[in-house]
C-alpha cells in the first residue's frame, strides 16, 4: 500500500533535519569527513561530453561591458539576444577568470566562487529559435568556453524563441574533500552561481527568473536521468549530477520556456549526443547521507512560482566604484590572508550592507521566497564603530521572532542612533561591544580557529530561519542555503568594488554561535560565514589569463 502523502512529507522533513544536525561541526568534534586527501586523486573539475557537436563561443568584449556601479540600475539600452551576448553571459558567470601557477602546480579560477575551488556546478543551456544556436540542450564547458550539443530538437515551427539555463551539481566533487557537509556546500555553490548569472545578465540589460519545474522533470529535460549515459553500478554516486534549478532568460525578443511537462516531453523527442566524461573512477569513501538528503529535498512536480507580497524596494544609489563590471567580476578572488591593521571607512561599510538587502536589482530578482537569511556581524576594524556583535535583519519586523536576543543583549541599540553616518533605513542593530582582542578571538574560534576570520575589517555569520523555511517543505532547505550563497557572491563583488576582498568560510561551530545568541532550538541556524578585509597578496603565485590560446576568437 502506498504511504500517505503526509507521512512521506514528514519523512522528507525528518531526513533534512537529521542531516543538518549530524553535519554540524562542534568544538569537541568535526562532522564526518575523509581522514586525509590525495590531491593527485581529486575528482575531475571539468566535465566533457565526448562525441557531442561543439560550438566555440566568442570572448566577451567592451561592447558588452558597463560600470559595475550601474548593475543595480536599469540598463539604458538592453543588448539583443545574439550568440556573442549569450557567450558573454556564460563567460562572466561561469567561465574561467584566471590560471594560477606556483612551481609545478597550475590551477584554474572561475568567475563563480566555489567551496574549496572544487566547483560541483554544471550548466546547460536550453534553447529554441535563437539565431546561431540550434534548438536543444547544450552543456557549457568553461574550460574551453564552448557549448556541447547534448540534445538536438527538430527545428521549431513557429512559436516564440526562448532560452533557459539549467544548473546541476556533481556532489561527489565536494564530498571527496568535505564528507557529510558536501550537500550544504553544493547548495551554497548553486546560490553563488545563480547570483553570478544574475550579475552577468545585468551587464547585458537582461534578467533571469527562476522557472518553476520539479526536480524529476528538470533531470529529464537536461538528460541527467539517461541510464545509457550515466552508470547505475557501484560507483554511480561519483558520476551523478543532481538536478538543481532552471532559470528563464528574460530579454527583448524572448518568450518564456514551455510548461514543465512540455519541457520533459521535448527531451523525449530530441536526438541525444555525447558521453559524459568520468568524474572519479575509484573513490575511496562514500557518504550515503549526502545522497539521502538530496533525494529528500528535491522539488516536487507541480511547484508554483513565488510571488512577493509587494514589489521589491528600489536599489540603493550607485556607489562611486569606477571599475567596469567585466574587470571587477573577473578579478574576484577569495582572499587568503588579510592585513590585520587595516580599518574600513564607515561609508564603504554601510554601502556594502545596503547592497545585501533585497532590492529590485541584481542578484535579488532571483529570489524564490521572502528573505529568510539574516546577518550577524562581528565588527573588528570599522571607522566609527566599536568592535562587537551587530545584527542586520534582511526583512523588517523579524527581530520580534527571537525574544531571546532581547534577554541576551539588553543594551542593543539601532546603529543609526549611535553613528550619524549610518543610513536610517538600514536597520542595523548593535548587540554588544567587545574589545578588539575579544572580538578577534570570538571570530577566530567560531570559524574553526582560522586566523583569516579575525584579521579582516569584519566577519559575519548568515543565520537562516530554518523552521520557517522547512514549513514550505523539505525543498526549503535548498532554498535557504542558496539564499546564503547569493549573499556570498554579492559580498564577494561588493568587497572588490571598495578595494577589498572577501572569503567565504564553510567551517564553523554551528551550536557555539547559537549559544552565544541564547538560542536553543532550530528557529535560527548558522549556514555560511564570511570575512572581508584588505588582502595580503602572495608574490610567489603567478597569474595567467583565463583563455590565453583563444586570441583568434572574435570578441
Amino acid at each position: 500500500m502506498a504511504e500517505p502523502i503526509e507521512d512521506h512529507h514528514g519523512m522528507q522533513l525528518a531526513e533534512v533535519r537529521n542531516y543538518h544536525l549530524r553535519s554540524k561541526h562542534h568544538l569537541q568534534r568535526y562532522a564526518e569527513g575523509p581522514g586525509q586527501l590525495d590531491w593527485d586523486a581529486q575528482p575531475a573539475p571539468f566535465r566533457h561530453f565526448a562525441g557531442a557537436p561543439q560550438l566555440a563561443l566568442p570572448l566577451c568584449g567592451p561592447a558588452q561591458d558597463r560600470p559595475f556601479a550601474e548593475l543595480s540600475q536599469p540598463h539604458p539600452a538592453p543588448l539583443p539576444v545574439t550568440l556573442a551576448n549569450l557567450a558573454a553571459l556564460l563567460q562572466l558567470a561561469l567561465g574561467l577568470s584566471a590560471w594560477k601557477t606556483w612551481g609545478p602546480s597550475r590551477w584554474a579560477l572561475r568567475c563563480n566562487p566555489s567551496s574549496g575551488n572544487l566547483h560541483p556546478v554544471e550548466a546547460y543551456l536550453l534553447s529554441q529559435g535563437v539565431a546561431g544556436l540550434a534548438d536543444g540542450v547544450h552543456h557549457y564547458d568553461p574550460l574551453n568556453h564552448v557549448l556541447e550539443s547534448r540534445a538536438l530538437c527538430p527545428p521549431s515551427a513557429g512559436g516564440e524563441a526562448w532560452l533557459a539555463i539549467g544548473l546541476s551539481s556533481v556532489m561527489w566533487r565536494e564530498a571527496w574533500k568535505y564528507g557529510e557537509r558536501a550537500f550544504r556546500y553544493c547548495q551554497l555553490d548553486i546560490g553563488h552561481a545563480m547570483a553570478a548569472l544574475g550579475y552577468a545578465a545585468a551587464t547585458l540589460g537582461w534578467q533571469l527568473e527562476v522557472w518553476p519545474v520539479g526536480s524529476r522533470r528538470l533531470a529529464h529535460a537536461l538528460g541527467l536521468d539517461r541510464e545509457a549515459d550515466y552508470p547505475t553500478g557501484r560507483y554511480a554516486f561519483t558520476e551523478d549530477e543532481e538536478p538543481e534549478v532552471l532559470l528563464a532568460v528574460r530579454a527583448s525578443g524572448l518568450g518564456l520556456p514551455p510548461a514543465p511537462d512540455a519541457l520533459a516531453e521535448r527531451s523525449g523527442l530530441s536526438q541525444w549526443h555525447g558521453q559524459p566524461s568520468c568524474i572519479d573512477p575509484s573513490p575511496g569513501y562514500r557518504w550515503p547521507v549526502v545522497s539521502r538528503v538530496a533525494v529528500a529535498s528535491r522539488v516536487a512536480d507541480g511547484v508554483s512560482a513565488w510571488q512577493p507580497d509587494a514589489p521589491l524596494p528600489a536599489a540603493p544609489a550607485p556607489h562611486p566604484a569606477s571599475l567596469s563590471a567585466h574587470t571587477l567580476i573577473q578579478q574576484r578572488r577569495s582572499g587568503q590572508r588579510y592585513q590585520p591593521r587595516h580599518t574600513l571607512a564607515a561609508p564603504a561599510f554601510y554601502r556594502v550592507l545596503q547592497a545585501l538587502l533585497p532590492h529590485a536589482g541584481a542578484p535579488w530578482l532571483l529570489a524564490v521566497n521572502a528573505p529568510h537569511v539574516h546577518l550577524l556581524l562581528c565588527v573588528l576594524r570599522v571607522e566609527g564603530l566599536e568592535p562587537g556583535l551587530y545584527l542586520l535583519p534582511r526583512q523588517r519586523g523579524v527581530v520580534t521572532r527571537w525574544p531571546e536576543l532581547a534577554l541576551q543583549f539588553p543594551e542593543r541599540a539601532p546603529v543609526s542612533t549611535l553613528d550619524p553616518a549610518c543610513p536610517s533605513g538600514l536597520g542595523l542593530l548593535r548587540l554588544n561591544t567587545l574589545s578588539l582582542q575579544d572580538a578577534q578571538r570570538f571570530s577566530r574560534t567560531l570559524c574553526c580557529h582560522q586566523d583569516i576570520a579575525s584579521t579582516g575589517a569584519f566577519s559575519l555569520a548568515m543565520l537562516g530561519e530554518f523552521d520557517q523555511a522547512l514549513s514550505q517543505g523539505a525543498q526549503g532547505y535548498r532554498h535557504l542555503l542558496r539564499e546564503a550563497g547569493q549573499i556570498g557572491q554579492a559580498l564577494y563583488l561588493e568587497a572588490e568594488a571598495i578595494g577589498l576582498r572577501g572569503t567565504g568560510i564553510g567551517c564553523f561551530f554551528d551550536n557555539t554561535l547559537h549559544a552565544t545568541l541564547g538560542l536553543n532550538d532550530t528557529r535560527l541556524q548558522s549556514l555560511y560565514h564570511f570575512t572581508v578585509g584588505l588582502p595580503v597578496l602572495d608574490a610567489r603565485i603567478d597569474t595567467e589569463p583565463p583563455y590565453p590560446d583563444f586570441s583568434e576568437r572574435p570578441s
